[in-house]
C-alpha cells in the first residue's frame, strides 16, 4: 500500500517535472502537453494534428530531450517505402569462409520514441508499416519477427488543411492511435513570448527527468487505480450511444454519424482515465477524468456521414453532444 501511495506521488512529481522542462522551449500548449503524457503514461500512441507553425515538431523533439529515451524521427514522403520504416536485409559475405548470409539492418522504428512527421504524406501501404509494431510491439521481416524494445511511443504529426498529396489514414490505422491531439492557435500573449524566445540569441536547454525504467514502472502501476462500476457504465453508455445502429444513440447520432466507437475506445477511455485522475491528484478516477479525456480519445474514432461533412459538423461537436446528453 505505501508502495502504491508513493508511486501515486511519483506520477504527480514527474508529471511536474517533465511539464516544467517542456515550458523552457514550449509556450503555452498546457493541455496537448497533458495529453501527450497522458498517452505515454497509458502506452498509447498519439495523432498530432495542427496547421503549419503550430510547434508540432518541437513539442515532440523537447518531449523526446526530456525523457531518457532513445528517439528516432522518420520524414513521411511520398516515396518513403516500408523498408524504410522497419528496416532491411542485406546479403553480406564471410571474408574467410567466402559464405553469403542476410544481416538485418534495423529501421527508425527500432526506438523508443519515434515521431512519424507529417504521415499522411506517404501512401497507405507504408503507412500499414507501423501497425504491428503499435499494436504488438514487433516487427516482422521476410518471415522473422524481431521485438521492439519498450516504452514504444509513436507520435505522428498531421496537417489538417493541406490535402494535395496526401493519403488519408485508414479507420484501421487510426483506430491505432490511443489520442488524437489537436493543436490550436497560441493567446496573443502566448504569441508575444513566442516572439520574444524565438528571435533572440538565448537559447533554452532542457534536462532529462524521467528514466526508461521509471517510465515502465509508471505505466504498469497506473492500471491499479480503481474505478467504479458507474463511472465504467457511464463510458459504456457514451461510447455505444455514439454507433447510429445502437438503440440508445440519439437522433443526432443518426442524422450525422456513419460509424460510432468501437470498445478500443472504451478500453482507451478508462485507461487514459486513471492516469488522468492521478494527475488531478484523485485516489480514484471521478467523471470529471473521464469527460476530460473523451475528446482525444473519440474524434478520430467517429466516423461523420457526408451530411455532417456538407454541413461542416466535426467530430468535436458530436463530443458535445453527446455529453450534454449524458449530462441532463
Amino acid at each position: 500500500m505505501r508502495k502504491d501511495i508513493e508511486l501515486a506521488e511519483q506520477v504527480v512529481e514527474k508529471f511536474s517535472k517533465i511539464i516544467t522542462e517542456i515550458g523552457k522551449k514550449i509556450v503555452g500548449q498546457k493541455q496537448v502537453i497533458k495529453e501527450l503524457i497522458i498517452s505515454l503514461f497509458s502506452k498509447g500512441h498519439c495523432l498530432i494534428v495542427g496547421v503549419p507553425g503550430l510547434a508540432k515538431t518541437m513539442i515532440v523533439h523537447t518531449l523526446a530531450d526530456v525523457l531518457d529515451l532513445k528517439f528516432s524521427r522518420i520524414q513521411f514522403t511520398p516515396d518513403l517505402m516500408p523498408s524504410d520504416i522497419t528496416g532491411t536485409e542485406i546479403v553480406e559475405e564471410d571474408p574467410i569462409s567466402k559464405k553469403r548470409y542476410y544481416r538485418f539492418i534495423p529501421g527508425p522504428i527500432f526506438a523508443n520514441i519515434v515521431l512519424a512527421d507529417e504521415i499522411n504524406r506517404t501512401p497507405p501501404k507504408t503507412q500499414s508499416a507501423l501497425l504491428q509494431s503499435m499494436q504488438e510491439y514487433k516487427v516482422t521481416v521476410n518471415g522473422v519477427t524481431y521485438e521492439i524494445e519498450q516504452p514504444f511511443f509513436v507520435l505522428a504529426t498531421q496537417n489538417p488543411i493541406e490535402q494535395e498529396g496526401t493519403y488519408p489514414l485508414p479507420e484501421a490505422q487510426l483506430d491505432r492511435f490511443f489520442f488524437q491531439i489537436n493543436i490550436d492557435y497560441p493567446s496573443k500573449e502566448e504569441e508575444k513570448e513566442i516572439l520574444y524566445r524565438t528571435t533572440g540569441v538565448l537559447e533554452q536547454t532542457v534536462e532529462k527527468v524521467v528514466s526508461k525504467k521509471e517510465i515502465l514502472d509508471l505505466q504498469n502501476f497506473v492500471r491499479k487505480v480503481p474505478i467504479s462500476e458507474h463511472v465504467i457504465e457511464y463510458i459504456i453508455d457514451i461510447v455505444r450511444a455514439s454507433r447510429p445502429t445502437d438503440p440508445t444513440s440519439p437522433e443526432f447520432i443518426k442524422k450525422y454519424v456513419q460509424w460510432g466507437c468501437s470498445p478500443r475506445a472504451e478500453q482507451t477511455i478508462v485507461i487514459a482515465s486513471k492516469v488522468n485522475a492521478l494527475l488531478n491528484g484523485h485516489t480514484v478516477v471521478s467523471i470529471d477524468d473521464v469527460n476530460e479525456v473523451i475528446y482525444p480519445a473519440l474524434r478520430h474514432r467517429i466516423i461523420l456521414n457526408f451530411q455532417a461533412i456538407a454541413e461542416g459538423i466535426k467530430s468535436d461537436f458530436i463530443i458535445s453532444k453527446l455529453l450534454e446528453h449524458f449530462s441532463k
